[in-house]
């Protein structure tokens, strides 16, 4: 079903970022080429009677004559639909900008992808590599609505017992930047904000810990603060046994995560480079997401009821 939730708003941001950063939408190729590889340019009209459908006029005044019309001119052609037109002409166009037969510059392509998801993530899309050619991504397009995509939110500023979460912040950008371009340092980052939480916790509640305490550990003493264990949960309460069961999978769910950043991740010298895909990455940051939301609120809600009184 066509959809139109990308708005005029991010459509002009999107394309006065790629006109005023100079950037060639077409790639390495021509733009008849290019434009070839989403739309039937033989079925499109010519807005020159002199050729019958689109790929003569393009050629005419792009190719043979190139100062004909400006080098942005496809935005505003109403035959292509990127100004009006459903959002899948959009988001076609810009995964096609990407793809490694148009951009073969891997850090450029990482650039514009940044740009575009920060641009998209406000109307709820975002690009994701959904397919691999010769180890390069080749990029398709989904709603953010079941996952935390490319730039998770854990409100952080909102957090009132965060007086300073800084280092939680810049692991979120490290995760942001690198999930697709660098799929094995978002990985050990997730890890990290993860380790970070737990420990800023224990600082604000004054227990103490080992500096060389692994994130199992940390967890450990996390949920002895919080009451985070399932033998915690009283046998007559309401759905008990589910809510051990999560409380013990959210013990896997992080002995995992450290698991995967060793396997996955960046660090402690490697031997051989890393096979983390994007999809790895997405998997260690929505176990992030999911965990530190959980803690962070079980926090606040401990310390609301009087359970829990942090250091001043």
């Amino acid at each position: 079903m066509p959809t139109k939730l990308i708005t005029a708003v991010t459509r002009r941001r999107i394309f006065d970022t790629i006109t005023l950063s100079k950037v060639l939408w077409e790639g390495r190729l021509e733009e008849p080429d290019f434009l070839a590889r989403i739309y039937d340019l033989d079925a499109l009209p010519s807005t020159d009677s002199r050729y019958k459908s689109a790929v003569g006029d393009i050629r005419q005044h792009r190719i043979n004559n190139p100062e004909d019309w400006p080098d942005d001119w496809v935005f505003a052609d109403s035959r292509f639909g990127l100004q009006h037109g459903d959002d899948e002409l959009v988001l076609r166009f810009l995964a096609e900008m990407l793809h490694p037969l148009v951009r073969p510059d891997e850090e450029e392509a990482g650039r514009l992808l940044n740009l575009f998801n920060e641009a998209l993530a406000r109307d709820g899309y975002e690009l994701y590599p959904a397919d691999w050619i010769s180890g390069h991504a080749v990029y398709g397009w989904c709603r953010r609505d079941s996952f935390h995509g490319a730039s998770p939110d854990l409100r952080l500023s909102e957090r009132e017992l965060l007086t300073d979460p800084v280092v939680l912040e810049e692991h979120l950008v490290r995760i942001r930047d690198n999930l697709s371009s660098d799929p094995a340092a978002a990985i050990s980052s997730s890890k990290n904000l993860v380790e970070s939480l737990f420990r800023i916790i224990l600082d604000h509640s004054g227990v103490t810990y080992g500096q060389r305490d692994d994130i199992p550990q940390l967890y450990r003493y996390v949920a002895d603060l919080l009451e985070l264990k399932a033998d915690s949960v009283p046998q007559s309460a309401k759905g008990s046994e589910s809510a051990q069961q999560i409380l013990r999978t959210l013990v896997t769910t992080i002995q995992s995560l450290a698991e995967l950043r060793n396997e996955l991740g960046i660090g402690h010298g490697q031997s051989k480079r890393s096979v983390a895909l994007a999809r790895h990455a997405r998997l260690a940051l929505n176990a992030t997401v999911t965990v530190a939301e959980f803690v962070l609120d079980t926090w606040h809600a401990r310390v609301v009821a009087g359970r829990l009184k942090p250091l001043d």
